[in-house]
């Protein structure tokens, strides 16, 4: 979601392109021309290619599994510039503003590549920090410089420093054999939200990590987000969009439910509290009301 107009960005790897949704009027903007490439996935036949985009400073970078680019979109013209091609497959991206550096998880090399983005629609490699396990995952404390990811194939949440790109701690979110998935930082008490496959799991950061609240959301969670005081869990396997708040000692309580579709993960919420989740098997984006207030 990019709030400075209010819009919502949706790589769809198999037409190559980026659908670009105003939220206001409910229409697509399509930027096109991203390569992609076909592969076999599980035995299966799948298009590759932009699968992820972060919100920059006047840019949303787009990274793209089809050729190991991630392109710069400037958010004025809708205009793409040059892209910058890694040594390896792209996975997700997060912009650390305060270092004005753009970070790609790149899973294969079990590695974070740290990209320069000062001059922002001029990308530059900068270094790369080397993870015990494939990353997976992004979320960024941007008051303390800290990027946390989770270790997907070791089950563990690494704490990197921003400043020295430096593995710091790596912490155990108690996630079964599947391994953590998506998480995000909440500011306000200090917490790191780990996505398990199929519940969340509150880590106090403050504290080393130490476990808090647990909730049960469905089968198939993958990415979160969190917006104001709310938490979004979208369940694939569970077809069900979770809303719930966390309280100041890290218990999580259920806000608000909804039917998704089978596969429907990673959802993205606005300035309202509406959620977005990508339906990929559907080729729809399912678009879910902000949670009632209650009297």
């Amino acid at each position: 979601y990019e709030p400075a107009h209010a819009r919502v960005w949706v790589p769809v790897g198999s037409t190559g392109s980026v659908d670009v949704l105003d939220v206001a009027s409910g229409t697509f903007t399509r930027i096109d021309g991203f390569k992609t490439v076909e592969r076999d996935v599980r035995g299966k036949k799948r298009t590759m290619g932009p699968s992820a985009a972060t919100v920059g400073d006047g840019f949303v970078y787009i990274a793209n599994r089809a050729s190991n680019e991630v392109c710069p979109i400037d958010v004025s013209t809708l205009k793409p510039a040059k892209c910058l091609k890694l040594g390896t497959g792209t996975d997700g991206v997060a912009y650390v503003a305060s270092a004005k550096e753009l970070w790609v998880t790149t899973p294969k090399d079990q590695t974070l590549t740290v990209l320069d983005a000062s001059k922002p629609s001029t990308l530059a490699l900068k270094t790369t920090v080397k993870t015990d396990g494939a990353p997976e995952g992004y979320a960024v404390d941007e008051a303390h410089g800290v990027f946390f990811t989770n270790l997907e194939d070791k089950g563990g949440t690494a704490v990197i420093d921003v400043k020295t790109h430096k593995v710091k701690a790596t912490w155990s979110p108690g996630c079964d054999a599947d391994g953590p998935r998506g998480l995000v930082f909440d500011a306000a008490h200090d917490f790191v939200i780990v996505a398990c496959t199929d519940h969340v799991q509150v880590l106090d950061a403050a504290h080393d990590g130490a476990l808090l609240g647990k909730l049960d959301a469905g089968g198939g969670i993958d990415n979160l987000d969190y917006v104001g005081d709310k938490l979004y869990i979208a369940a694939g396997k569970a077809s069900k969009l979770t809303v719930a708040s966390v309280d100041a000692k890290g218990q999580l309580a259920v806000v608000a439910t909804g039917d998704s579709s089978e596969g429907a993960r990673n959802a993205v919420a606005d300035a309202s509290g509406n959620a977005y989740v990508a339906d990929s098997a559907g080729g729809r984006l399912l678009v879910f009301a902000a949670p009632r207030t209650q009297p």
